[in-house]
Protein backbone atom coordinates (compact mmCIF):
# COMPACT_ATOMS: atom_id res chain seq x y z
CA UNK A 1 0.00 0.00 0.00
CA UNK A 2 1.72 3.48 -0.79
CA UNK A 3 0.77 6.57 0.67
CA UNK A 4 -1.81 9.20 -0.92
CA UNK A 5 0.41 12.22 -2.81
CA UNK A 6 -0.03 15.43 -0.77
CA UNK A 7 1.85 17.98 -1.29
CA UNK A 8 -0.24 20.84 -1.20
CA UNK A 9 -3.41 19.48 0.13
CA UNK A 10 -6.32 22.20 -0.08
CA UNK A 11 -9.48 21.64 2.13
CA UNK A 12 -13.19 21.71 2.22
CA UNK A 13 -13.24 24.62 4.46
CA UNK A 14 -10.93 26.54 2.09
CA UNK A 15 -13.13 25.94 -0.64
CA UNK A 16 -16.29 26.64 0.84
CA UNK A 17 -14.26 29.86 2.05
CA UNK A 18 -13.52 30.77 -1.85
CA UNK A 19 -17.23 29.59 -2.93
CA UNK A 20 -18.92 32.12 -0.47
CA UNK A 21 -16.41 34.76 -1.68
CA UNK A 22 -17.24 34.71 -4.82
CA UNK A 23 -20.91 35.19 -4.29
CA UNK A 24 -20.22 39.01 -3.23
CA UNK A 25 -19.71 41.96 -4.77
CA UNK A 26 -18.46 44.41 -2.18
CA UNK A 27 -14.73 44.47 -1.05
CA UNK A 28 -16.10 45.27 2.44
CA UNK A 29 -18.17 42.05 2.44
CA UNK A 30 -15.22 39.94 1.38
CA UNK A 31 -13.51 37.62 4.23
CA UNK A 32 -10.10 38.35 4.94
CA UNK A 33 -7.37 36.33 2.97
CA UNK A 34 -6.28 33.27 5.01
CA UNK A 35 -3.53 32.32 5.98
CA UNK A 36 -2.20 29.21 5.13
CA UNK A 37 -0.13 27.22 7.63
CA UNK A 38 1.66 24.40 6.72
CA UNK A 39 1.83 21.03 8.86
CA UNK A 40 5.28 18.96 7.01
CA UNK A 41 4.89 14.81 7.73
CA UNK A 42 8.17 13.19 6.95
CA UNK A 43 7.12 9.40 6.21
CA UNK A 44 7.48 5.91 4.34
CA UNK A 45 5.58 6.12 1.03
CA UNK A 46 6.03 2.10 1.26
CA UNK A 47 4.63 1.32 5.51
CA UNK A 48 1.09 0.41 5.76
CA UNK A 49 1.77 1.98 8.95
CA UNK A 50 2.81 5.48 7.61
CA UNK A 51 -0.07 5.32 4.82
CA UNK A 52 -2.41 5.44 8.23
CA UNK A 53 -1.16 8.41 9.21
CA UNK A 54 -0.96 9.81 5.95
CA UNK A 55 -4.42 9.26 5.80
CA UNK A 56 -5.52 10.35 9.44
CA UNK A 57 -3.50 13.44 9.27
CA UNK A 58 -5.46 14.46 5.69
CA UNK A 59 -8.48 13.81 7.26
CA UNK A 60 -7.70 15.41 10.36
CA UNK A 61 -6.42 18.49 9.01
CA UNK A 62 -9.79 18.99 6.70
CA UNK A 63 -11.63 18.64 10.10
CA UNK A 64 -9.45 21.21 12.02
CA UNK A 65 -10.15 23.40 8.89
CA UNK A 66 -13.76 22.67 8.68
CA UNK A 67 -14.43 23.64 12.58
CA UNK A 68 -13.22 26.68 12.14
CA UNK A 69 -11.17 26.86 15.48
CA UNK A 70 -8.24 28.38 13.63
CA UNK A 71 -10.04 31.86 12.44
CA UNK A 72 -8.82 33.18 9.42
CA UNK A 73 -5.63 30.30 9.49
CA UNK A 74 -6.05 27.35 7.05
CA UNK A 75 -3.55 24.21 7.55
CA UNK A 76 -1.97 22.51 4.47
CA UNK A 77 -0.43 19.20 4.63
CA UNK A 78 2.81 18.53 2.19
CA UNK A 79 4.23 15.09 3.23
CA UNK A 80 7.96 13.79 1.25
CA UNK A 81 9.56 9.91 1.45
CA UNK A 82 12.04 8.98 3.28
CA UNK A 83 11.67 5.61 2.16
CA UNK A 84 12.58 4.56 5.71
CA UNK A 85 16.43 5.67 5.25
CA UNK A 86 17.61 8.14 7.84
CA UNK A 87 19.54 9.85 5.38
CA UNK A 88 16.41 10.79 3.47
CA UNK A 89 14.41 11.84 6.34
CA UNK A 90 17.52 14.26 7.30
CA UNK A 91 17.06 15.63 4.08
CA UNK A 92 13.35 15.86 4.04
CA UNK A 93 13.67 17.51 7.59
CA UNK A 94 15.91 19.94 6.98
CA UNK A 95 14.22 21.70 3.86
CA UNK A 96 10.71 21.71 5.84
CA UNK A 97 12.77 23.44 8.71
CA UNK A 98 14.46 25.65 6.77
CA UNK A 99 10.62 26.51 5.06
CA UNK A 100 9.26 29.28 6.79
CA UNK A 101 5.62 28.49 6.21
CA UNK A 102 6.35 25.44 8.21
CA UNK A 103 5.09 25.58 11.46
CA UNK A 104 5.83 21.99 12.36
CA UNK A 105 7.11 18.77 11.54
CA UNK A 106 5.33 15.03 12.04
CA UNK A 107 7.35 12.02 11.85
CA UNK A 108 6.15 8.47 10.68
CA UNK A 109 6.98 5.24 12.19
CA UNK A 110 10.87 5.08 11.51
CA UNK A 111 12.58 6.11 14.76
CA UNK A 112 16.27 5.47 13.40
CA UNK A 113 14.83 8.77 11.33
CA UNK A 114 13.60 10.79 13.86
CA UNK A 115 16.26 10.04 16.41
CA UNK A 116 18.99 10.79 13.52
CA UNK A 117 17.40 13.98 12.77
CA UNK A 118 17.75 14.77 16.71
CA UNK A 119 20.48 17.17 16.38
CA UNK A 120 19.02 19.04 13.37
CA UNK A 121 15.19 19.51 14.52
CA UNK A 122 17.06 21.47 18.02
CA UNK A 123 19.64 23.42 16.09
CA UNK A 124 17.28 24.87 13.58
CA UNK A 125 14.69 25.02 16.13
CA UNK A 126 11.86 23.74 14.81
CA UNK A 127 8.96 21.66 17.11
CA UNK A 128 8.55 18.28 15.56
CA UNK A 129 5.62 15.42 16.86
CA UNK A 130 7.60 11.79 15.85
CA UNK A 131 4.62 8.91 15.29
CA UNK A 132 7.99 6.47 15.98
CA UNK A 133 7.89 4.10 19.23
CA UNK A 134 11.28 4.08 20.46
CA UNK A 135 11.86 6.00 23.73
CA UNK A 136 15.23 7.06 22.53
CA UNK A 137 12.97 9.52 19.90
CA UNK A 138 11.96 11.52 23.13
CA UNK A 139 14.89 10.94 25.34
CA UNK A 140 16.80 12.54 26.63
CA UNK A 141 14.86 15.39 26.83
CA UNK A 142 18.05 17.80 27.27
CA UNK A 143 19.00 16.65 23.65
CA UNK A 144 15.16 16.61 22.24
CA UNK A 145 13.78 20.24 23.61
CA UNK A 146 11.82 20.58 20.01
CA UNK A 147 11.30 17.03 19.27
CA UNK A 148 8.17 15.34 21.26
CA UNK A 149 6.73 12.15 20.81
CA UNK A 150 2.81 10.41 20.54
CA UNK A 151 2.46 6.48 21.04
CA UNK A 152 2.89 3.78 23.72
CA UNK A 153 6.01 3.93 25.48
CA UNK A 154 8.05 0.57 25.72
CA UNK A 155 8.03 0.64 29.14
CA UNK A 156 4.68 1.70 29.72
CA UNK A 157 3.62 -1.76 27.23
CA UNK A 158 5.79 -3.83 29.31
CA UNK A 159 4.56 -2.77 32.80
CA UNK A 160 0.97 -3.98 30.89
CA UNK A 161 2.27 -6.84 29.50
CA UNK A 162 3.60 -8.17 32.80
CA UNK A 163 0.19 -7.24 35.21
CA UNK A 164 -1.52 -9.25 32.56
CA UNK A 165 0.81 -11.93 32.47
CA UNK A 166 0.46 -11.98 35.72
CA UNK A 167 -2.87 -11.98 36.01
CA UNK A 168 -3.24 -15.33 33.92
CA UNK A 169 -0.66 -16.97 36.53
CA UNK A 170 2.26 -16.89 33.86
CA UNK A 171 5.32 -18.91 34.66
CA UNK A 172 7.64 -18.36 32.16
CA UNK A 173 7.91 -16.94 28.27
CA UNK A 174 9.56 -16.83 25.41
CA UNK A 175 10.10 -13.64 23.41
CA UNK A 176 10.78 -12.84 20.05
CA UNK A 177 11.53 -9.08 19.21
CA UNK A 178 12.85 -7.01 16.45
CA UNK A 179 16.73 -6.34 16.04
CA UNK A 180 16.14 -2.62 15.91
CA UNK A 181 15.58 0.29 17.90
CA UNK A 182 12.32 -0.29 19.79
CA UNK A 183 12.80 -4.48 19.58
CA UNK A 184 15.58 -3.74 21.44
CA UNK A 185 14.08 -1.16 23.71
CA UNK A 186 11.17 -3.16 24.45
CA UNK A 187 12.55 -6.06 25.15
CA UNK A 188 15.03 -4.20 27.96
CA UNK A 189 11.69 -2.49 29.39
CA UNK A 190 9.85 -6.33 29.58
CA UNK A 191 12.94 -7.86 31.51
CA UNK A 192 13.22 -4.93 33.67
CA UNK A 193 9.41 -5.22 34.57
CA UNK A 194 9.97 -9.13 35.02
CA UNK A 195 12.31 -8.50 37.60
CA UNK A 196 10.37 -9.24 41.48
CA UNK A 197 6.87 -10.98 39.37
CA UNK A 198 7.91 -14.60 39.83
CA UNK A 199 7.93 -15.47 36.10
CA UNK A 200 10.96 -15.64 34.27
CA UNK A 201 12.32 -14.96 30.89
CA UNK A 202 13.35 -18.64 29.23
CA UNK A 203 14.08 -17.36 26.07
CA UNK A 204 14.15 -14.57 23.47
CA UNK A 205 15.11 -14.29 20.48
CA UNK A 206 15.78 -11.63 17.61
CA UNK A 207 14.57 -11.23 13.59
CA UNK A 208 15.72 -8.57 11.31
CA UNK A 209 13.10 -5.99 11.09
CA UNK A 210 12.97 -7.02 7.05
CA UNK A 211 12.76 -10.29 8.18
CA UNK A 212 9.68 -12.71 5.97
CA UNK A 213 10.54 -16.11 7.17
CA UNK A 214 10.62 -16.18 10.86
CA UNK A 215 10.28 -19.86 11.42
CA UNK A 216 13.12 -21.14 13.00
CA UNK A 217 13.08 -18.39 15.90
CA UNK A 218 9.17 -19.63 16.32
CA UNK A 219 10.41 -22.80 16.51
CA UNK A 220 13.04 -22.61 18.83
CA UNK A 221 11.29 -20.41 21.38
CA UNK A 222 8.23 -22.89 20.91
CA UNK A 223 10.45 -26.06 21.65
CA UNK A 224 11.16 -24.68 25.34
CA UNK A 225 7.27 -25.16 25.69
CA UNK A 226 6.77 -21.56 27.92
CA UNK A 227 3.28 -20.87 29.51
CA UNK A 228 3.71 -17.65 26.36
CA UNK A 229 5.22 -16.13 23.77
CA UNK A 230 5.51 -12.36 23.87
CA UNK A 231 5.98 -10.82 20.32
CA UNK A 232 8.09 -7.03 20.34
CA UNK A 233 7.65 -6.80 16.45
CA UNK A 234 5.70 -4.72 13.93
CA UNK A 235 2.79 -5.68 12.54
CA UNK A 236 3.29 -7.63 9.68
CA UNK A 237 5.97 -10.16 11.58
CA UNK A 238 3.80 -10.12 14.71
CA UNK A 239 1.30 -11.68 12.62
CA UNK A 240 3.61 -14.66 10.92
CA UNK A 241 4.68 -15.14 14.82
CA UNK A 242 1.04 -15.75 14.60
CA UNK A 243 0.81 -18.23 11.90
CA UNK A 244 4.15 -20.01 13.17
CA UNK A 245 2.95 -20.89 16.40
CA UNK A 246 0.18 -22.27 14.67
CA UNK A 247 1.80 -24.33 12.59
CA UNK A 248 4.48 -25.57 15.50
CA UNK A 249 1.67 -26.98 17.34
CA UNK A 250 2.03 -24.88 20.13
CA UNK A 251 -0.40 -24.48 23.03
CA UNK A 252 0.01 -21.56 25.10
CA UNK A 253 -0.41 -18.10 25.42
CA UNK A 254 0.13 -15.24 22.31
CA UNK A 255 1.03 -11.85 23.32
CA UNK A 256 1.86 -8.81 21.49
CA UNK A 257 3.24 -5.42 22.58
CA UNK A 258 1.53 -1.99 20.83
CA UNK A 259 4.07 -2.33 18.10
CA UNK A 260 2.16 -4.74 16.57
CA UNK A 261 -1.18 -2.86 16.23
CA UNK A 262 -2.56 -2.18 13.00
CA UNK A 263 -6.12 -2.60 11.34
CA UNK A 264 -9.02 -3.32 13.20
CA UNK A 265 -9.68 -6.08 10.74
CA UNK A 266 -6.70 -8.58 10.76
CA UNK A 267 -5.21 -10.03 7.35
CA UNK A 268 -7.40 -13.38 6.68
CA UNK A 269 -4.40 -15.56 6.01
CA UNK A 270 -3.56 -14.46 9.49
CA UNK A 271 -7.03 -14.22 11.19
CA UNK A 272 -7.27 -18.35 12.40
CA UNK A 273 -3.77 -18.36 13.60
CA UNK A 274 -3.75 -14.77 15.55
CA UNK A 275 -7.43 -15.91 17.16
CA UNK A 276 -7.38 -15.58 20.96
CA UNK A 277 -4.25 -13.53 21.03
CA UNK A 278 -3.85 -10.47 23.02
CA UNK A 279 -2.12 -7.37 22.53
CA UNK A 280 -2.04 -4.02 24.30
CA UNK A 281 -2.83 -0.88 22.98
CA UNK A 282 -5.50 1.57 23.33
CA UNK A 283 -9.16 1.01 23.20
CA UNK A 284 -9.87 2.60 19.92
CA UNK A 285 -9.06 -0.61 18.03
CA UNK A 286 -11.73 -2.02 20.35
CA UNK A 287 -13.90 1.34 20.18
CA UNK A 288 -17.51 -0.49 19.50
CA UNK A 289 -17.39 -2.41 22.73
CA UNK A 290 -16.56 1.42 24.58
CA UNK A 291 -19.85 3.02 26.20
CA UNK A 292 -19.50 6.60 25.37
CA UNK A 293 -20.04 8.02 29.07
CA UNK A 294 -17.31 10.80 28.38
CA UNK A 295 -16.99 13.65 25.51
CA UNK A 296 -13.61 12.09 25.75
CA UNK A 297 -14.58 8.68 24.44
CA UNK A 298 -17.92 10.01 22.34
CA UNK A 299 -14.89 11.91 20.69
CA UNK A 300 -13.25 8.83 20.01
CA UNK A 301 -16.43 6.94 18.41
CA UNK A 302 -16.60 9.79 16.31
CA UNK A 303 -13.21 9.71 15.09
CA UNK A 304 -13.37 6.09 14.07
CA UNK A 305 -16.20 6.06 12.47
CA UNK A 306 -15.00 9.46 10.23
CA UNK A 307 -12.29 7.75 9.40
CA UNK A 308 -13.61 4.54 8.76
CA UNK A 309 -16.09 6.05 5.90
CA UNK A 310 -13.81 7.50 4.34
CA UNK A 311 -11.17 5.25 3.54
CA UNK A 312 -13.18 1.63 4.41
CA UNK A 313 -12.09 -0.06 6.97
CA UNK A 314 -9.70 1.63 10.71
CA UNK A 315 -6.23 1.73 11.09
CA UNK A 316 -5.10 1.58 15.67
CA UNK A 317 -2.43 3.98 14.44
CA UNK A 318 -4.77 6.68 13.22
CA UNK A 319 -5.41 8.37 16.35
CA UNK A 320 -1.75 9.38 17.09
CA UNK A 321 -1.61 11.01 14.00
CA UNK A 322 -4.56 12.94 14.36
CA UNK A 323 -4.09 13.75 18.05
CA UNK A 324 -0.20 15.35 16.49
CA UNK A 325 -2.78 17.33 14.25
CA UNK A 326 -4.72 18.48 17.18
CA UNK A 327 -2.31 18.99 19.43
CA UNK A 328 -0.30 21.27 16.87
CA UNK A 329 -3.53 23.28 15.69
CA UNK A 330 -4.01 24.47 19.19
CA UNK A 331 -0.43 25.99 19.38
CA UNK A 332 -0.98 27.43 16.25
CA UNK A 333 -4.65 28.93 17.67
CA UNK A 334 -2.55 30.42 20.17
CA UNK A 335 0.75 31.55 18.42
CA UNK A 336 0.59 31.45 14.90
CA UNK A 337 3.46 30.52 13.39
CA UNK A 338 6.29 31.23 15.94
CA UNK A 339 7.88 27.76 16.04
CA UNK A 340 9.38 28.83 19.58
CA UNK A 341 5.45 29.67 20.94
CA UNK A 342 4.40 26.50 19.54
CA UNK A 343 7.15 24.39 20.99
CA UNK A 344 6.25 26.16 24.34
CA UNK A 345 2.69 25.09 24.34
CA UNK A 346 3.53 21.18 22.94
CA UNK A 347 5.39 21.08 26.03
CA UNK A 348 2.84 21.74 28.97
CA UNK A 349 0.11 20.12 26.39
CA UNK A 350 -2.57 18.46 28.78
CA UNK A 351 -5.52 16.80 26.63
CA UNK A 352 -8.06 13.52 26.34
CA UNK A 353 -6.97 12.76 23.14
CA UNK A 354 -8.41 10.06 20.42
CA UNK A 355 -5.62 8.01 21.39
CA UNK A 356 -6.25 8.80 25.38
CA UNK A 357 -5.09 11.16 28.11
CA UNK A 358 -2.23 12.87 27.15
CA UNK A 359 0.53 14.85 29.39
CA UNK A 360 4.03 16.37 27.72
CA UNK A 361 5.83 18.26 30.43
CA UNK A 362 9.13 19.77 30.23
CA UNK A 363 10.51 16.58 31.59
CA UNK A 364 8.67 13.97 30.07
CA UNK A 365 8.78 14.61 26.28
CA UNK A 366 6.22 11.28 25.38
CA UNK A 367 2.86 12.24 26.46
CA UNK A 368 0.67 9.27 25.61
CA UNK A 369 -0.29 8.20 29.36
CA UNK A 370 -0.25 4.58 30.87
CA UNK A 371 -3.52 4.79 31.86
CA UNK A 372 -4.05 4.64 27.94
CA UNK A 373 -3.36 1.00 27.26
CA UNK A 374 -5.47 -1.93 27.96
CA UNK A 375 -5.69 -5.52 26.90
CA UNK A 376 -7.61 -6.61 23.42
CA UNK A 377 -8.01 -9.90 21.95
CA UNK A 378 -8.37 -10.77 18.51
CA UNK A 379 -11.81 -13.20 18.07
CA UNK A 380 -13.09 -13.73 14.67
CA UNK A 381 -10.27 -11.89 13.11
CA UNK A 382 -10.68 -8.74 14.77
CA UNK A 383 -9.92 -7.20 18.10
CA UNK A 384 -12.09 -7.11 20.92
CA UNK A 385 -11.41 -5.65 24.83
CA UNK A 386 -10.54 -8.61 26.46
CA UNK A 387 -12.24 -7.65 29.72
Amino acid sequence: MRLPRITAATTVASMLLVAGAAGCSSDDDQPAASEVVTIAADLNNSSAVDTAYARALQLRIEQINASGQLGDRQLKLTTQDNRNDPTSSLRNISAFADDKSVAAIITGACDQCAVGAAKTINDKKVPVISLGAAEEVATPVANRRYMFKIGPNPADNAAAMVTELTKAKTKNIAVLYADDLYGRGALGALTDKLRGTGISRQAARAVKPTATDITQAIGTLADGNPSAIVVLTAPDQAQLAAIGVQQVGYKGRVYFDAAAASDLFLPPASAAATNNVRMVFTQILAIDDVIATTPAKSSRKQWFRDYTSRYGSYSGVASFAADAADLIADAVARVGTDRDGIRDILETSQVDGLSGPIRLTPDNHSGLMPQALTVLVARAGRWRLAS
